[in-house]
């Protein structure tokens, strides 16, 4: 199987947001996904963009994407946030995940950021298991918090 890897594009902009309403559900949240088109596309590749990604292609179709913003830390400086990782259902098992994720090192690698950092649900065996074995570590001591408007 070919597998390509490269920068999203706005024209990917449709299907992103079909793998985020996958993720959504595969996360028992599926009506959080709210964002619209026009602004996961203006936010993504308007005038000052705020999230920039990868996907990864077979035969010419996303079938996986990891998108990520810039986090500043007081304490270690810039560092990359990794917002979400997919890979489709009938395409998980090939390594795509892992090369999504090495591409995400490399480039903030390249951008000389300090790491990176994520978040993974508690009950996400397949996704902490992935994440183990780049011996990432992850934190139980922090409790995540948000406000709505």
């Amino acid at each position: 199987m070919d597998i390509t890897i490269r920068r999203a594009e706005k024209r990917d902009c449709v299907r992103l947001l079909e793998l985020i309403q996958e993720l959504a559900e595969y996360e028992k949240a599926p009506n959080e996904v709210t964002v619209t088109l026009s602004h996961f596309e203006e936010s993504g590749f308007g005038a000052n963009p705020v999230w920039w990604g990868f996907v990864a292609e077979v035969a010419g179709v996303v079938v996986g994407m990891a998108l990520y913003y810039v986090r500043y830390s007081t304490w270690k400086g810039q560092r990359m946030y990794l917002e979400d990782i997919l890979v489709t259902a009938e395409m998980r098992g090939q390594k795509i995940g892992s090369l999504l994720f090495d591409t995400l090192i490399k480039e903030a690698k390249e951008k000389k950021f300090t790491g990176m950092n994520w978040q993974v649900l508690e009950w996400n065996e397949p996704a902490i298991n992935f994440y183990k074995k780049y011996n990432a570590n992850l934190d139980p001591e922090w409790h995540n918090g948000s406000i709505v408007f």
